[in-house]
């Protein structure tokens, strides 16, 4: 399907980019992604962290 084949570029791209996102963009798609997805959350948080090591953000103030 098309849309599936998009979804697969833009996902490549976003991750070939995110260390360069703004922290709450970075947010943003990873808590979209993760939507119904709870048992990827860590592997794709490691992940992420692995290939752009910047990302590894300081806890949020509360």
């Amino acid at each position: 399907m098309v849309d599936e084949r998009f979804a697969r570029l833009l996902g490549q791209a976003a991750m070939d980019v995110w260390g360069d996102m703004p922290r709450d963009i970075q947010e943003a798609l990873f808590e979209t992604a993760m939507k119904d997805h709870a048992g990827d959350r860590e592997a794709l948080a490691r992940l992420l962290h692995d290939r752009h090591p910047r990302t590894a953000h300081p806890a949020k103030p509360n």
